[in-house]
Formats: C-alpha cells, sequence, structure tokens
C-alpha cells in the first residue's frame, strides 16, 4: 500500500513539473546580430544588437537593424526595417516595435504595415497579441485586398478566421460601389462582408441600406435584413428579406414587400418579389396588389400573380387568376387582366363584370380605354352578350339593359353615358320625382343610350323600330319583369380596396404581417455567420 501511495506521489510530482514548465515562458532566443555589445549608460540591463539582427521567439521570427534585449524581463525594443513573421500567415513591418516574450505581445508603429496571403494593411501603430491570435489597431487604417480596400478610424484582425472586425466608421471601396457602417466584419479570404447597424451600399446602379446583412465582395451577391431597402432612379424596393446579385441586377424581396414607382406614380405590394433590372420586369406574388395613382384617385389591382414589365412609357402590367380591381367609383373581376401604358388599354380576360356605382355590366369582351394625355380614364368597351343591370332603387326588381355591344364615355374618371347597340331589350323601372312607381317600361330598339347622374341611370333614350310598352305593376307578371340570361351577383361587388383580397390571403397577410413585427420588435444582433464563410478555405482546398 505504501508503495502505492509513492508510486502515484511520484506521477503527481512529474505531471506538476511538465505543467511547471509548459507555463514558464520561453526565452527569446538571438540567432544572429552583426554586433553583440553591452552599454549601461545607452541601454541599463539591456544588450545592443546592431547589424542584421534575427531573433527567434516560439516559432516567431524578428527581424530588423537595431535591438535592445532585455533578457531579465524577456524583452526585446527593435529600431528600423523591422519585421516580425508568423509562419506564412502574418508579417508585421514597421519602423520601430517592442515584444513581450513572457506576454507573446508585440507593438510596431513608424509605417506600419501588416500583410497576411489575402490582404496587406498599413496603419500607423499595430498591436498582435500571439496568445489569442489577434491584432488591433487605433489609428487610421488602409487595408487593400484584391478589388477592395477598406478604411476605417480603428480595427481588428483575426489571424486564424481570417476577418477583420470594425466597430468604428469603416468604408470598402470597389470599382463598382462603395461599403459604409460602422460595424463591420470582413473576411480576407472570401470576401464576405457582415454589415450590422446602419450601413449603405452605393454604386451607380443603385443605393442600398441596411441595418443586418451579408455581402459577398467577391461574387457579388448579397442577403439583407431589417429595415433594408434598395433604390433606383425610378424605383424603391423594401421587404424584411433581400436578395440581390449585381451582376444580374436581379433583386427578391420576402416578406412586406413594397416596390414603389416613382415615374410611374405606383405602387406594387405582396410577400414575394422578383425584380430584373435591366429587363425592366418584376413578379410579385403572395397577397399581390398593384396601386396607380391618378389625380385624386387609386386604382388597386389584385391577382394570385402579378406581372409588371417594359420601361416607362410602354409599361405593361399583367394579373393572373381571381383578378380584381376597385376605384372609388367603379370595380370589377376577371380571370386576368393586362393593362398597356402605350396604349392607354387595360383588357379584363374571362367572365368580366364590372361595377359602376350600383350598376353592374357584363359581356364577353371587356376594354377599359384611357388617355395618355389627360391621364383618364376615357372609354368603356364591352363586346357580345353585354348586360348592365341595377336594383330599383325602392322594389325588389332590376333595371335591364341587353344588347350585343356597350360603348361608354367617362368624364372626370367617372361613366357619364354609354350607347348599347344592336337587338337591345330593356326592362325599366320607372318613377316620378316623388320616388312613386308610373310603370315598367319593356320595350326592344336597335340601339339605346344611357346617361349616368351620381354612378346612377339619370335617363335612358331610345332609338329606331322601338318596339314595347309601358305596363303597369299589376299587368306584368314576375317571370315577364326579367330578361333572359340575368344573373344578378351583387354579392360579389367589391366595395372597398380591401374586398379585392380573398379570405385566406388575408388570414396569411395576417399571419405574415406579425412574423415581421415580432422580428422587428426584437433586439437587433449581428447575423449568424455562414457556412460557407467558415468552410471557405477547406472548400477551397478540395
Amino acid at each position: 500500500m505504501k508503495k502505492s501511495l509513492f508510486f502515484i506521489s511520484c506521477c503527481l510530482a512529474v505531471l506538476s513539473f511538465q505543467n511547471l514548465l509548459a507555463q514558464t515562458p520561453k526565452k527569446i532566443l538571438v540567432e544572429h546580430s552583426d554586433y553583440f555589445d553591452v552599454n549601461q549608460v545607452e541601454a541599463p540591463d539591456a544588450v545592443l544588437l546592431t547589424g542584421n539582427v534575427r531573433v527567434n521567439h516560439d516559432g516567431v521570427i524578428m527581424t530588423c537593424n537595431k535591438a535592445y534585449y532585455f533578457q531579465k524581463e524577456n524583452y526585446i525594443k527593435a529600431f528600423g526595417n523591422v519585421q516580425l513573421v508568423q509562419g506564412d500567415t502574418l508579417y508585421l513591418n514597421s519602423k520601430y516595435a517592442e515584444y513581450n516574450g513572457n506576454m507573446k505581445q508585440a507593438f510596431a508603429t513608424g509605417d506600419a504595415v501588416m500583410r497576411s496571403p489575402e490582404s496587406t494593411m498599413t496603419t500607423d501603430t499595430i498591436n498582435f497579441n500571439r496568445n489569442t491570435q489577434e491584432v488591433y489597431y487605433n489609428s487610421n487604417g488602409t487595408i487593400t485586398n484584391r478589388d477592395n480596400t477598406l478604411k476605417s478610424k480603428s480595427g481588428k484582425y483575426f489571424v486564424a478566421e481570417k476577418k477583420f472586425q470594425f466597430l468604428t466608421a469603416v468604408t470598402i471601396t470597389n470599382p463598382k460601389y462603395v461599403i459604409k457602417s460602422n460595424h463591420l466584419d470582413y473576411y480576407s479570404n472570401s470576401g464576405h462582408s457582415y454589415l450590422f447597424g446602419p450601413s449603405t451600399i452605393t454604386s451607380k446602379a443603385n443605393y442600398i441600406y441596411t441595418e443586418k446583412g451579408f455581402y459577398d465582395t467577391k461574387k457579388n451577391l448579397a442577403h439583407f435584413l431589417r429595415k433594408s431597402y434598395i433604390r433606383y432612379d425610378d424605383r424603391l424596393i423594401e421587404g424584411d428579406s433581400l436578395y440581390y446579385d449585381r451582376n444580374r441586377e436581379f433583386a427578391s424581396a420576402t416578406r412586406n414587400v413594397k416596390i414603389t414607382d416613382s415615374i410611374n406614380r405606383g405602387i406594387v405590394k405582396g410577400h414575394y418579389a422578383e425584380i430584373y433590372k435591366n429587363q425592366d420586369s418584376m413578379f410579385v406574388t403572395k397577397r399581390a396588389v398593384a396601386v396607380n395613382f391618378v389625380e385624386n384617385d387609386s386604382v388597386y389591382i389584385h391577382g394570385k400573380k402579378l406581372m409588371v414589365t417594359g420601361p416607362e412609357g410602354n409599361r405593361i402590367i399583367r394579373a393572373y387568376n381571381n383578378v380584381r380591381f376597385y376605384k372609388i367609383d367603379m370595380s370589377g373581376k376577371c380571370d386576368s387582366l393586362h393593362s398597356s401604358s402605350k396604349t392607354a388599354l387595360t383588357k379584363l380576360i374571362g367572365n368580366p363584370i364590372l361595377w359602376n356605382g350600383d350598376s353592374q355590366i357584363t359581356g364577353d369582351v371587356m376594354h377599359l380605354i384611357g388617355n395618355n394625355t389627360t391621364k383618364k380614364l376615357d372609354s368603356l368597351k364591352v363586346l357580345n352578350n353585354t348586360f348592365l343591370v341595377s336594383k330599383d332603387t325602392l322594389g325588389t326588381g332590376f333595371n335591364q339593359v341587353k344588347g350585343q355591344n356597350l360603348y361608354g364615355k367617362f368624364e372626370d374618371g367617372k361613366l357619364h353615358d354609354v350607347d348599347i347597340i344592336k337587338n337591345t331589350e330593356v326592362i325599366y323601372y320607372m318613377r316620378n320625382e316623388t320616388h312613386d312607381l308610373i310603370g315598367i317600361n319593356k320595350n326592344v330598339s336597335s340601339k339605346i343610350n344611357i346617361i349616368f347622374n351620381k354612378n346612377a341611370i339619370e335617363t335612358i333614350t331610345f332609338f329606331k323600330q322601338i318596339d314595347g310598352d309601358i305596363y303597369p305593376e299589376k299587368d306584368l307578371p314576375e317571370n315577364a319583369r326579367r330578361l333572359r340570361a340575368l344573373f344578378w351577383r351583387g354579392d360579389e361587388r367589391i366595395k372597398s380596396k380591401d374586398d379585392i383580397f380573398p379570405p385566406e390571403e388575408n388570414i396569411e397577410n395576417e399571419k405574415l404581417v406579425k412574423q415581421g413585427k415580432a422580428e422587428n420588435d426584437k433586439k437587433n444582433v449581428p447575423m449568424k455567420i455562414r457556412k460557407e464563410t467558415l468552410n471557405y478555405d477547406k472548400k477551397k482546398k478540395k
């Protein structure tokens, strides 16, 4: 038992001694010096080394013209053409330097330059902590890396990660753009930049703002979060998450997307969008809506998918699947929509229906025609199977006008009068000034003209080959008061801009809006470093 205890004690003593040796700072070794002198007057307690001085400390080589070596303190002061080299990862040059062997820390000043395989940094003073493998400076510094030049008032370089970190004003200048931020992590090997806090990227093509983002300076790819937007000359793109490819001038936006067109006075919203700047096109979905401002009115167009293509003056809006639109005095529905700014023509395609005030208008083909000079609606064209219906103001019946084609004219953006031609039929409830029913007018003619006042029918005029009569209400049975193919769709009428969205899209919208608000309410923290950044050198070797 005593022998076992003695053996254990010996082992512990050996381990303690090895730990002590490991913790004991290694001495700075002088490998070469042309002259070796001791001068207590010039440098008390120091050895004076002059001429081709070369010292080594734990793998770091320092060379200079002259040095004071304080052996007891394991400390050295170097003068003239000083260079500190750590393997093939770091080269530090300056006019003057100090190195503490016990602390494994270096200090370099006077035209200090640090070089690594990927970049070069110049500043007045550089500090290097070998224990943490960190280089830092607190004077104006410039880092050059291939096509990028970084300038800042202070910064830190993490040798192992090949990362520069700037917590004060920093600027990255590239031939294509300039990045400015107060908090930026830049990986010199991959060229990846991580922005945090108010940051901008300015180029001839656009201006970008973000408070949390990633930018690949080699591939010109970016991802921006939190209060981010991209501004072109005529367009502003906003969204909770923005992806950007500078090479293709392509951007995609996710959640709470808003694209503002300042020239064409329009806004497009949704929860997902793709924008191709060079092709002048965008695609928007997930509760997509296009809003066009015309004088004091706004037109809202919704479809499951919206496409906007073409430059100013030749812009085309396409909407697909369950299209709905609304303006103060008019609304409508159709399967798809095609609107051209060049021709000022909007086509309502597939089962079109238009509500003008309380009047319902349907037909096989429906076109809204604008005036490019006045920028107002000019006319309406409805072809084949035209039907105009409105409810009788006081009774339960319907005022009905049926014909082959309808041609309408707008005044100040409101439908003023229409002509219904060919095979026209009418059932109209006639009332006097006190709204008493005079009778029900039922006739056929070759043409009918209707004038509207405040979106209600004011007068009806019949032309040529008129055949019909005015019937007392009691003399016209119920089944004779409806024209063939009458289909009243008043319950579908869109009465506000919120009615253009189906219920399921409103539910999804509330969910996404809440998610966005919850993200914005969270404390802003730097973006998580991507795997492709951390594994860049590994991937490169493979």
